[in-house]
């Protein structure tokens, strides 16, 4: 309320001045402003510059070649024009030199023709590979900057908007901003040159010209900065689009879709955004096409009255006819530049705007670094974990999932998480790993806390699989590696982390073994392995990095039992002196665990051992005999129909 009331007051002060015409004070503020959007706009352009010069030096040299070729040029085919018709005319009349000086003229002409052509036909090549190099350069610049990111951000609706945005705008962009740039000075060159000429018959006629182009150059950068601010904020709109688009192409979604018959709701959805996108995108063009039309009437109507008033002098003697060329092509020359002037100082405009996305998305801030100047340096062996007075909550989110969680966990000790679905455990491993830093409490590791640590290094101590783990188009053996990716691909300790998982079974089966290209993305004989053999895969990727703590979160979800039970044994044994840490649904594999924890809505409820806890005959007894009792049903279920 305080800071609604002392805005209001401003307002009426400030009102009460612009009535006693207290005007200098409004126009200091709107010049400030403007000095502000001209100081922005050639920071972008700046930072465009620096793009293209990071991208190749030569670029830019190039360009600025172009632009004072292309400034200078026409005003030579002019004078070599109107010369060549001024000597046919002499000729005609018997008042010329000889032929010999049409000829020369002829020559100069063709030549200018042939080497525009060859400049042009070079400027194009340099503008296509150009183009290649800058936006391979940016999409660089993109995933490098989106590599360093906190998971967090990916949680966020805005982040994808701004990914979005300066994705888009990365392939032609950059550019075409600064080709744009260098354009216009080629026509400032032409622009002035002309009306130098045209000067000479009449001082008043390219201030017309540029006079009534003036309202064509407001409405232009109008609708620029219309177009940029509708796009930007119909960036959830084109996501969506693609969503919908992409989900009837996608590969592992394609089955599920046809059988559900989901293809005709996704493209109604589809269409129906797209309708309320172009909408909005018809509304602006007709408006602005509107403007233009009207002003590009009067633009003709005073070009018309210009020539009316050459033809004049030309036909009362007063002008040649190749002056009547010379001068009337200035005009147009004139009339055109100041159009492209115009168009290409909005599209600059327009493209700086855009940049905007990209910067804007260069500018995200990383959170998960190191809280001291020197980061400590994690050794390797045995680790100690403990979460004290532990919670969390996602970003843009009220609810805490994980609510003032206490444990430990010792070096050589199996720990599983046990719960139901959304009790907070894959949230826990996410926190331990250091993905996300806690809303509240510290998590220590060795003594201390998990934030003062190298966070790469921090990182090489985890060997985990996610329940959502990769699955990746590369061959089996750089699937495996992805885990140690440091060390590269060592065929040895790839089968042996194959054979600990038991994936080396089916893997000695594939067409080509170990280099067999995995999902048919982009290899014909790329083969579609089932869930359980990519869980296989995705538990080698684990034992390859031989990492100090090991997490597993669901690992072993689309295994049946007895695979189950072979990987946890293998895990039993290799583990031995690692800190191992489980998230399974199959209690099953809590029974031969060190420590239990139970969580339930984000708390902690209980902890212990198997024996412990069912001795306690809490919620992890009711979890473990409520399973136990439907796998004994089951058993029956299937002996029965067995008989």
């Amino acid at each position: 309320m305080r800071d609604g009331t002392e805005n209001g007051s401003s307002d009426v002060k400030t009102a009460s001045k612009n009535k006693r015409g207290d005007l200098p004070e409004k126009g200091t503020g709107a010049i400030s402003r403007a000095l502000k959007a001209l100081g922005g706009f050639f920071y972008r352009l700046f930072y465009v510059v620096l793009l293209v010069w990071e991208t190749k030096p030569l670029i830019l040299f190039a360009m600025v070649f172009m632009s004072v070729f292309n400034g200078v040029m026409p005003i030579l085919s002019a004078f070599i024009s109107a010369s060549l018709i001024n000597a046919l005319v002499e000729g005609i009349t018997g008042a010329g030199d000889g032929f010999g000086n049409v000829i020369g003229l002829l020559v100069l002409q063709f030549g200018y023709i042939i080497l525009s052509n060859m400049v042009k036909k070079i400027n194009q090549a340099i503008n296509r590979t150009s183009n290649e190099l800058v936006a391979n350069h940016i999409k660089t610049k993109i995933i490098k900057k989106a590599k360093t990111l906190d998971l967090r951000d990916f949680d966020l609706p805005d982040f994808y908007s701004k990914l979005e945005n300066a994705n888009k705008e990365a392939g032609y962009r950059p550019l075409n901003s600064l080709a744009s740039t260098f354009s216009m000075f080629s026509t400032i060159i032409s622009i002035v040159s002309f009306i130098v000429i045209i000067s000479a018959v009449s001082v008043w006629a390219p201030i017309i010209i540029i006079a009534i182009s003036l309202p064509s150059a407001a409405v232009n950068f109008i609708y620029k900065k219309k177009d940029a601010s509708f796009m930007r904020k119909n960036s959830k709109q084109r996501r969506q689009m693609d969503y919908y688009s992409q989900l009837i192409v996608n590969k592992d979604l394609v089955k599920e879709v046809r059988i559900y018959g989901l293809a005709d709701l996704l493209i109604d959805k589809f269409s129906r955004t797209f309708r309320k996108y172009y909408t909005g995108l018809k509304k602006l063009v007709l408006q602005e096409t509107f403007w233009h039309l009207g002003l590009s009437v009067i633009s003709s109507v005073a070009n018309c009255l210009i020539f009316l008033y050459i033809a004049q002098k030309t036909y009362y003697g007063e002008l040649q006819l190749g002056d009547y060329s010379l001068y009337t092509g200035a005009l147009n020359s004139i009339s055109t530049g100041v159009a492209t002037f115009i168009s290409t100082t909005a599209t600059i405009y327009e493209g700086a705007l855009f940049i905007e996305n990209l910067i804007a998305f260069m500018k995200e801030e990383t959170t998960i670094v190191p809280s001291v100047d020197e980061p400590a340096q994690p050794s390797s062996g045995d680790h100690t974990i403990e979460f004290v007075n532990v919670s969390f909550r996602y970003p843009g989110t009220e609810r805490f999932v994980i609510k003032n969680v206490s444990f430990k966990l010792s070096p050589g000790e199996t720990c599983v998480l046990v719960g139901l679905n959304g009790a907070g455990k894959t949230t826990l491993i996410k926190l331990l790993t250091r993905l996300y830093d806690p809303t509240e409490g510290v998590i220590l590791l060795d003594g201390r806390d998990i934030r003062e640590y190298d966070v790469a290094r921090l990182y090489s101590l985890f060997g985990i699989i996610f329940q959502d783990f990769g699955k990746y188009a590369f061959r089996v053996d750089e699937n495996i590696a992805f885990g140690g990716i440091s060390k590269g691909i060592v065929d040895a300790d790839v089968r042996t982390s194959a054979e600990k998982s038991g994936a080396s079974g089916f893997i000695e089966d594939l067409p080509k073994g170990y280099e067999t290209p995995l999902m048919r993305l982009f290899e014909d004989d790329g083969i579609e392995l089932s869930g359980g053999q990519w869980q296989k895969l995705s538990i080698a990727r684990s034992f390859y990095g031989d990492a100090d703590i090991l997490i597993l979160d669901e690992p072993t979800a689309a295994l049946d039992p007895m695979a189950e039970q072979a990987v946890f044994d293998k895990f039993d044994s290799l583990s031995r002196d690692k800190l191992t840490i489980f998230v399974s649904h199959r209690l099953s594999s809590a029974t031969s665990a060190s420590k239990i924890l139970v969580l339930e809505s984000g708390m902690l409820v209980e902890e212990g051992t198997h024996t412990e806890l069912m001795d306690k005959k809490g919620k992890y007894y009711t979890l473990f005999t409520t399973q136990a009792k439907r796998y004994m049903e089951n058993g029956a279920a299937k002996e029965t129909a067995g008989a």
